[in-house]
């Protein structure tokens, strides 16, 4: 019976062992794969082209913050340390169970492309309250010289805040919306983008509530189309947001792509967007212009539509 009983307990602790490894395993495993840029198929020139990381070498700050998501974290091109220039800013949103510090290659990838790119280990992103947070540290950072007592601010003047742009996966998408039109900086964002953003339906039995109609912000819109369908935002579901939006709008599903895999499989075009409209990029804003924007006929993707009236576009 002793021996019966030693093998149980064996068992149990090795059981332990392998739960907590697989929790911290889990805890710890990126939301995307490290080398993604390698493993995405592209369509086209210019989606293959911001796929790949810029011309910008990259650093990365972290910064305590006095609330629930800890701190923020900041990717940046290195050489706003010893520039005077100003950087344009891309706000990241999270989705369900995913902190900035499970996905930081992505914003890695967006700072390789010369912009200021600031996210945070919030676990709740739809109401848009994380992202309000950071367009104000980010304010104060560059009209501060000193922050902490005897240490440079880097960011002293180096953030252009009239070109902001906003991304978020999921339960982040939701925090788009209601970054850029309900939240204290709403006016501040130039340009949007909500990957498999959840549905209409879902969001208000989440009491994750949104009105797209009230989307002022031009705005990329994408889901996938995998197996089905993505099961977050259907096809009609995602159409049904893009109508209720009146302002600039790109939409499109990408083909075989599960949800979880959309924050980084469209990496490629949502570069392009916010290159075109926070860096006036012309090549860049090729990938969207009707009739001939490439991403309008990339074989890859489905349900490609592109309302765009207002938007500039020079060549």
């Amino acid at each position: 019976m002793k021996k019966l009983l030693k093998i149980i307990l064996i068992f149990v602790i090795v059981m332990a062992v392998i739960l907590v490894g697989l929790w911290i395993y889990l805890k710890n495993k990126p939301a995307i794969p490290n080398h993604y840029q390698s493993e995405v198929q592209t369509g086209g020139k210019i989606e293959a082209r911001y796929l790949a990381d810029g011309s910008y070498e990259t650093a990365w700050l972290e910064q305590p913050a006095l609330q629930e998501f800890k701190k923020y974290e900041i990717a940046y091109p290195v050489n706003l340390e010893t520039t005077d220039r100003q950087y344009p800013v891309i706000v990241l949103c999270n989705g369900s169970g995913t902190p900035l510090s499970k996905y930081s290659r992505l914003a890695r990838h967006y700072a390789s492309w010369g912009f200021i790119v600031i996210g945070t280990e919030e676990m709740y992103a739809w109401n848009g309250f994380g992202a309000d947070m950071c367009v104000s540290h980010l304010r104060r950072l560059n009209e501060n010289k000193q922050i902490e007592e005897n240490k440079e601010n880097i960011f002293y003047q180096k953030v252009n805040l009239s070109s902001v742009g906003i991304v978020g996966h999921s339960q982040g998408g939701v925090g788009v919306f209601n970054a850029i039109t309900e939240g204290k900086n709403k006016e501040v964002y130039k340009a949007a983008a909500a990957l498999s953003p959840t549905n209409m339906e879902l969001a208000h039995n989440l009491e994750w509530n949104y009105d797209a109609a009230k989307i002022q912000t031009p705005i990329l819109l994408a889901s996938g189309e995998g197996g089905g369908d993505d099961w977050v935002v259907t096809g009609d579901q995602l159409t049904a947001i893009a109508n209720e939006i009146s302002a600039p709008k790109v939409q499109f599903r990408r083909k075989k792509t599960a949800h979880d895999q959309m924050l980084y499989a469209a990496d490629g075009y949502v570069t392009a967007w916010f290159l075109w409209l926070l860096q006036d990029d012309p090549q860049a804003a090729k990938a969207f212009v009707t009739p001939q924007g490439e991403l309008l006929s990339n074989p890859l993707y489905t349900n490609q539509e592109a309302n765009l009236n207002s938007l500039a576009f020079h060549s």
